[in-house]
């Protein structure tokens, strides 16, 4: 009997995104066809918007595409699901947000025969549209804003940690477990970190690219890198380690800047109090000592704001440092936030601004 299964297939997951989902299945079923054929699975969270009726339509235009119920409503959900219905050998992971080159699935198809790995990938194009946006799309390719996370490079090739979404072996899933539904943000990073432990092979190749629409507002920026550093908690108490030593730094300068803070407080307060005492002369002391962390920062701040203004356009200068401070703000108050409710409170349910994905 001649087996009909395709070699690829795509997976979306979808959610109120009335506004992008047409673009991005309707670029996926206009992708190149790999040896064996693809096809496209659509995981819909009961969106409250008209997601649901333009995805029942486009199925009907193409049976490639499958449209299925994602009643949980958060991504790892999502993937799993599809993961259970799909078909291919392997198994692509796309966003909604994302545009793709027609040879995208091609490219990781051959990259994955040739190199027998188990995820490829590439790094993930950052386009903004507006002012705010532009900056933030430009922050993104800087090393400064992430610790140098590879799928962030534009000219990376090598193994890697995690890639931007993802082409998988579907024998993946039944050698290290699915996505972790525990986790509403940094499942995949997660499901990497296991797969690397495992043994299992993920590269990354500059001749994988798609471009994503970052956020456009620092609001949700800061939203979005809160819920990191507050769910990579997560996966440091189930792993008792994260993948990299940098996912620590954030947290360690926020507690940096609020002991400085505490400490030139307690130092004005000493002075009014009993001024030259030798108590308020070593909070003194102490206070200049822990000034050389944010001292150090803005300097650094400064020179990757210039950098990349330099690359990405000049009237950006301004406002590059706010975006990146609010990259490593955001994460570092999630990080310890993540402490506080999963270390110290056994918190098993998270406050409703961590559990919910918003743009």
């Amino acid at each position: 009997m001649t087996d009909t299964s395709p070699a690829v297939t795509a997976v979306v997951a979808a959610r109120n995104e009335e506004g992008y989902i047409e673009a991005c299945v309707r670029s996926l079923l206009a992708q190149q066809s790999p040896i064996g054929g693809f096809e496209v699975i659509v995981a819909e969270g009961m969106s409250e918007d008209a997601t649901r009726s333009i995805l029942e339509r486009l199925a009907k235009e193409d049976s490639r595409l499958t449209v299925i119920d994602n009643p949980d409503q958060i991504t790892p959900a999502a993937f799993n699901v599809a993961i259970r219905q799909a078909r291919g050998r392997y198994i692509a992971f796309m966003s909604a947000h994302a545009r793709y080159p027609e040879d995208y699935l091609v490219r990781c198809f051959e990259l994955a025969e040739r190199l027998a790995a188990d995820n490829v990938g590439g790094p993930a194009i950052a386009e903004g549209h507006g002012f705010l946006q532009r900056a933030i799309a430009a922050s993104h390719h800087s090393p400064f804003s992430v610790g140098g996370a590879s799928w962030h490079s534009l000219e990376y090739e090598g193994k890697a940690s995690t890639v931007f979404g993802g082409f998988y072996r579907r024998d993946v899933f039944n050698r290290i477990g699915m996505f972790d539904e525990n986790l509403v943000r940094n499942q995949d990073d997660e499901l990497n970190f296991r797969l690397e432990l495992a043994g299992g092979v993920i590269w990354q190749s500059p001749s994988v690219r798609s471009w994503y629409t970052p956020r456009s507002t620092l609001n949700g920026l800061f939203r979005q890198y809160r819920q990191y550093g507050y769910w990579k908690v997560r996966v440091l108490l189930k792993h008792g380690r994260t993948p990299s030593l940098r996912h620590y730094v954030p947290a360690t300068f926020v507690l940096a800047l609020a002991s400085d803070f505490l400490l030139v407080l307690l130092a004005y307060l000493g002075t009014l109090a009993a001024p030259h005492s030798s108590w308020t002369v070593a909070i003194e002391w102490l206070a200049a000592i822990f000034a050389v962390a944010p001292i150090s920062y803005l300097v650094v701040l400064a020179t990757a704001s210039v950098t990349t203004a330099a690359r990405s356009g000049w009237d950006l200068l301004l406002v590059l440092p706010a975006v990146f401070a609010t990259y490593h703000l955001a994460y570092g108050i999630g990080f310890l936030q993540g402490l506080i409710d999963f270390g110290l409170r056994r918190r098993v349910v998270p406050p409703a601004g961590m559990s919910q994905i918003t743009r």
